[in-house]
This record gives C-alpha cells, sequence and structure tokens, in this order.
C-alpha cells in the first residue's frame, strides 16, 4: 500500500461517486483529507467518520464551484490545517468534482455552456492555482477529464469541450510546475457505475449490457477503479510520470 503519512490531501467532490472512493483511499493510505463538497454535505460527513473510524483523519469544506474567487474556501482550509498541522502547506490535489449536461448544437443554451466551464474548466484551474501555491517540491495534482473526448457523442457537446481544455490545461501546468518537482496528470474515466450514469446503466438489463460491453472486461467500472489509478499517481513511484492522460476506462 502506499504511505501517505504525513500528507494532505484536497479532494473536490470528494463526498459522492468517484470523489468518495478517492477520499477514503487516500484517507486509508494515511493522508489528512480534505473534502470539499459543494451541496452534499451529509454525503461529505458520512464519509469523513468512514476515514476516521478506520483511523484516519479527514475534515469537510464546502464551495460552489460557479464563482470566481476561492480565497474563503482556502481560508477555511488554512485555518483547519494550521489548527490539526501547524502548518497551511497541501501536498495532494485532486480536481474531481464536475457537472455534466447533455444536449446537442440545437439544444445549447449560453448559461449551459457557461455553467460547464465554470465548473469544469474555470474552478480546476482557479484552485490549482491556489492549492500549487501552498505545495513544496514534489506535490501531485491530478484532473479528472472523461474518455467522452475521444467518442465525439452528438449529445455530449458542451461536456466534451470542456473535457478536452481541462486535458490542455494539464498539459500546460505539467510543463510549468515541472520545475519545482510537483507532477500534474489527468485520468480519464469510462463508465464508472456512480450516481451520474446509474439512471441509464440500470435502466434495464440491456442497457447494462451495452454498457458492460463498451469494456473489453465486460463489466461497468467501479469508483475504486480510479481510486487505484489515483493512488498510484499520488505515490512516489510516480515520481516520472507528468503530463499525462490516463484512459482508466476498461
Amino acid at each position: 500500500m502506499v504511505d501517505l503519512n504525513g500528507k494532505v490531501a484536497l479532494v473536490t467532490g470528494g463526498g459522492r461517486g468517484i470523489g468518495a472512493s478517492i477520499s477514503k483511499r487516500l484517507g486509508a493510505e494515511g493522508a489528512l483529507v480534505v473534502i470539499h463538497y459543494g451541496s452534499s454535505a451529509t454525503e461529505a460527513k458520512e464519509v469523513v467518520a468512514e476515514i476516521e473510524a478506520d483511523g484516519g483523519s479527514a475534515f469537510t469544506v464546502q464551495a460552489a464551484l460557479d464563482q470566481d474567487d476561492f480565497t474563503p474556501l482556502f481560508a477555511a482550509i488554512d485555518a483547519e490545517l494550521e489548527k490539526r498541522n501547524g502548518s497551511s502547506s497541501i501536498d495532494i490535489l485532486v480536481n474531481n468534482a464536475g457537472t455534466s449536461v447533455q444536449g446537442t448544437l440545437a439544444e445549447t443554451a449560453p448559461d449551459t455552456f457557461d455553467r460547464l466551464f465554470a465548473v469544469n474548466v474555470r474552478a480546476p484551474l482557479l484552485i490549482a492555482k491556489d492549492a500549487a501555491a501552498r505545495m513544496g517540491d514534489g506535490g501531485r495534482i491530478i484532473g479528472m477529464s472523461s474518455s467522452v473526448t475521444k467518442l465525439a457523442l452528438p449529445t455530449s457537446l458542451v461536456y466534451s469541450m470542456t473535457k478536452a481544455a481541462h486535458q490542455m490545461m494539464i498539459s500546460v501546468l505539467a510543463n510549468e510546475l515541472g520545475p519545482r518537482g510537483i507532477t500534474v496528470n489527468s485520468i480519464a474515466p469510462g463508465i464508472i457505475e456512480t450516481e451520474m450514469v446509474s439512471g441509464w446503466v440500470n435502466a434495464s438489463e440491456e442497457s447494462r449490457a451495452q454498457a458492460a460491453a463498451l469494456s473489453v472486461f465486460n463489466r461497468v467500472g467501479a469508483p475504486a477503479d480510479v481510486a487505484d489509478a489515483v493512488s498510484f499517481l499520488v505515490s512516489d513511484q510516480a515520481r516520472w510520470v507528468t503530463g499525462q492522460l490516463i484512459g482508466v476506462n476498461g
């Protein structure tokens, strides 16, 4: 198992779905996990309780992601870390949170475009900016892209655009932050069984079979599959891996 004792990890959207699995994995590996949530306070606190029940440490912070200033979010993080560690340094950032709206070109409205780019691109950029300012050498930044960028689905126009932009951001940040020893990588999950896709995946036996058939393993992915990849990328074993898009899609 990866040893993250003494490390601090911030996971956005860390209270549900893939984010919850990542939070629990990092907590089990010894990191103090800062679990960000937007509106799912109950779920985020349940993840904290699970981590602490297993002997780990975690706390929650709240912030909407469709905004321009994350100073209040990091002020709350700084205060709690200073109290617990005597330092506000962050070692790991997992920019997991995101949102999706399906729609074709004819169905695309300006407010949909603005919200998706605010949450999926602008927020990860600004959060990475504030987190990187608190990182020492050897920090880790992981973004969450999507395998949908390779499919060009007509019903996923703006969402796919945001994830493509996110991938370019990761590539550029890897070059900028590399001299500080900070690795920056992106994960592109395939179909993972979370609340976001469960309605389609579990609509019928046929739809589940179709989802499973997209993988060579003939199954739907689990949040733990993504958490495993995150665990590797934040470890010392991944010190020579940066600027990469890792497909976790079976």
